[in-house]
């Protein structure tokens, strides 16, 4: 979808963006997919040492064989046959499981009664019966506690914990799952303790805390990676790539979407395979290749069959949901429709609330503005019920928008603020830039024309940051990448059948061609070595040439963006509002010369120190020119000739632009910014200095230290001109603070060219 001037276009992915899907939902270019997948997936392989590793099958069914007498230890082998073919031959396992509970209630054996009562929750769960499962689940909990068995209340927490993660109770979930890792870290059971921490995680996602699903996600893969078991990592990177995914990071998303992948493929755990090939279809919705992510869907419900109403309704709700992005409303509403039936029958309630909120964007689409408003308001008492905070935020910007369309513009305002405030609550990005497009059109047609302006600069900033041609860039990248290693393992297969076929071939023939035949195994395996050294070098040459177009790119970017030269016609636009016309026509004329300027320097790989000097005048004057915020300087050594010096343009920039956004945070008066050039024992060096509040205090309040993207790609540039020029170059930042001085000193050397004398 394109970001056209109304945002609708984006919204109803965006309302799925937690449409459950296989993983919930598709968005498009940024949007937050929320991909739960296969959260039960553990349940069966959540009994620990209850499901233990057991002997082979064969084994077992001889040693029942040879077990005639109807006792305890007949009931357990029962049991371990039943977790043998729990996950291969449902069918027999209920065979073996109704001979167990015959047999463990003639006994009145406790503890075997207590375990089918477990197992027939675990097989309830995989019908997605989850209220069923829950009810065994509580009888083999009062049987486990009447026995005192730590290791099954521990799995029966568990599964209570998965149940109301499923019924949209995340704070419950988290309580039960809690009580089930404090018992199982007791014990000691390292496999459950990693299974806890990632359903903990999930139920994490659910509530947009990723951080906090971050870190028990980690701990969990940690977990698994020292116990060696394949399952669990592939799980918990699927689940760390969803919260990348729900925060717009595509790309780190997709990589661990592939490590999944690959490690599921490695082990044939189909529904690891089904549910990355989930994520992976939302990604592409995302991005916007919505053939290739029905594709995805289908082979989706192709493998799994539609005996698992739980991943038909996701699976439906993302195709739906891919179709409405190919403007195909018709077909969306029939998937949708029969999604939201199937969520209904399983009680899943989240899944049910963003169904709806999406059925109801279709009926906005189509202007049926009452169905519409019956859709969402259905929505958001779901949520409310739930503290589904994203489909909250849906429904109320639905609702808002809406009332805006129905010329209710009272009620649109208050809706719309509700979805502004929770986006902003839950640093949901999409939802902001949506709500404050919303705004801007309800402020505009109520003549409120200064909160209006303010929202669409808001808007266009947030939209900024959400459409940003590097995810597709980088995705392509880490696809081709994929592939090729597939392409390379598939050509080793390849490799490895010819020199079998051959050697078989070579054993069949007479002594006399014995010579002949290793002469061609050798011209054979002589051409796939050079072959192979061909491939590589081409590829190679070519990862190194798109890694300078990429760079090439990036500094273009960072020349000017597209996000400042809209401040500056907002700027602009303000002033004539206002009625400023001597200050506004003064303004568009430093802001045309320095559009002009920059684009004359940015054709050329060295430029004049004089030009690069008068585009930051420019600048500063430009940045200076609406409220006169701080007072510059830039000063030139007396003994440098600045007509005789080239330098590569737009390296003083960035820096000069990081100080005037950052430096002067919440500071008020007496703001300075100095620049000095100089020529100093042959080295041309530009200092940038500041009185703003340092960038150690910066740092700490920022918390994370991240550098800005410009002056980022400034720094690698320098290192790569200084080999190209064969001279130094660097640049150093440093508070002031220890020279017992305010702000931020930057100090840049620059290579040069010197030109002689005329």
């Amino acid at each position: 979808m394109n970001v056209q001037t109304s945002f609708q276009g984006n919204v109803l992915i965006a309302m799925v963006c937690l449409s459950l899907s296989m993983n919930e939902a598709g968005v498009t270019t940024r949007r937050l997919l929320y991909l739960k997948l296969f959260g039960w997936f553990f349940f069966f392989l959540s009994i620990g040492n209850m499901q233990a590793q057991s002997p082979k099958i064969d084994s077992l069914k001889v040693e029942l064989e040879n077990h005639k007498t109807r006792d305890i230890v007949r009931v357990d082998l029962l049991h371990h046959l039943v977790d043998g073919y729990l996950e291969k031959d449902r069918a027999i396992a209920e065979g073996y499981l109704a001979e167990s509970e015959r047999l463990a209630d003639s006994l009145d054996y406790t503890k075997g009664k207590a375990k089918n009562f477990y197992i027939r929750g675990l097989l309830e769960a995989y019908e997605s019966n989850y209220e069923r499962g829950f009810s065994n689940y509580t009888k083999a909990l009062e049987l486990y506690e009447h026995i005192a068995w730590n290791q099954g209340i521990a799995a029966c927490y568990k599964n209570m914990g998965i149940y109301m993660y499923y019924n949209g109770d995340q704070n419950e979930a988290v309580a039960y799952f809690k009580r089930s890792l404090e018992i199982f870290e007791t014990i000691n059971n390292k496999l459950e303790i990693a299974q806890v921490q990632y359903e903990m995680g999930w139920s994490y996602i659910e509530m947009d805390n990723y951080n906090e699903a971050r870190s028990y996600l980690f701990r969990a893969l940690k977990l698994n990676e020292e116990i060696g078991n394949p399952s669990g990592i592939s799980s918990c990177l699927n689940g760390i790539s969803v919260t990348y995914s729900n925060q717009g990071n595509y790309p780190v998303a997709l990589d661990y979407c592939n490590q999944t992948l690959a490690i599921a493929k490695k082990n044939s755990n189909t529904r690891r395979v089904l549910s990355t090939l989930g994520n992976m279809g939302n990604i592409y919705v995302a991005l916007k290749k919505y053939d290739k992510a029905i594709e995805l869907f289908e082979e989706i419900l192709t493998l799994s069959g539609s005996a698992n109403k739980g991943i038909t309704s996701k699976t439906l709700s993302n195709i739906g949901l891919a179709y409405k992005e190919k403007n195909n409303l018709e077909l969306a509403y029939e998937y949708l429709e029969k999604s939201q039936k199937l969520y209904k029958e399983v009680n899943d309630k989240r899944g049910e609330s963003f169904v709806l909120n999406n059925i109801g964007y279709i009926y906005l689409e189509t202007k049926n503005y009452t169905k519409a408003y019956e859709y969402y308001e259905q929505s958001r008492k779901i949520s409310l019920e739930i503290q589904n905070q994203k489909g909250l935020c849906i429904s109320y910007w639905g609702l808002a928008k809406v009332n805006a369309n129905q010329h209710d513009y009272n009620k649109a305002l208050t809706n719309a603020l509700k979805s502004k405030k929770l986006a902003e609550d839950h640093g949901l990005l999409l939802y902001q830039s949506m709500a404050q497009e919303l705004l801007f059109e309800i402020y505009k047609n109520t003549g409120n024309y200064k909160d209006a302006l303010e929202s669409h600069q808001r808007f266009k900033s947030l939209n900024d940051s959400l459409f940003n041609k590097e995810n597709v860039e980088k995705v392509a990248q880490l696809e081709y990448e994929y592939k090729y290693r597939q392409a390379l393992d598939s050509a080793s297969i390849r490799e490895l059948e010819l020199t079998k076929t051959v050697m078989t071939t070579s054993q069949d023939l007479v002594r006399s061609r014995q010579n002949y035949l290793w002469a061609v195994i050798g011209i054979l395996l002589v051409s796939i070595l050079l072959g192979s050294m061909v491939f590589y070098q081409k590829f190679h040459t070519i990862k190194i040439k798109n890694q300078n177009i990429v760079t090439e790119q990036k500094l273009l970017r960072s020349q000017m963006t597209p996000h400042f030269i809209f401040n500056s016609l907002s700027v602009l636009q303000g002033m004539i509002l206002n009625k400023e016309e001597k200050k506004s026509v003064r303004y568009l004329s430093r802001f045309s010369r320095l559009l002009r300027i920059t684009l004359e320097n940015s054709r050329d790989k060295m430029v004049l120190l004089s030009q690069e000097i008068r585009a930051l005048e420019n600048y500063l004057e430009l940045h200076n020119l609406e409220s006169d915020s701080y007072n510059y300087t830039i000063e030139i050594d007396e003994a440098l000739d600045t007509s005789l010096f080239e330098i590569p343009p737009m390296l003083i920039q960035p820096f000069i632009e990081n100080a005037i956004e950052h430096a002067f945070t919440n500071l008020e008066g007496d703001r300075e910014l100095a620049t000095l050039i100089k020529y100093v024992n042959g080295a041309l060096i530009c200092t940038i200095t500041d009185n703003g509040i340092g960038i150690d205090s910066h740092k700490e309040n920022k918390g994370n230290g991240k550098k800005s993207l410009a002056t980022a790609i400034t720094s690698e540039r320098l290192k790569i001109l200084s080999k190209d020029f064969k001279m130094n170059g660097s640049v150093t930042i440093e508070d002031r603070a220890r020279y017992h001085e305010r702000g931020t000193v930057v100090t840049l050397v620059i290579p040069y060219k010197k030109l002689e004398a005329a």
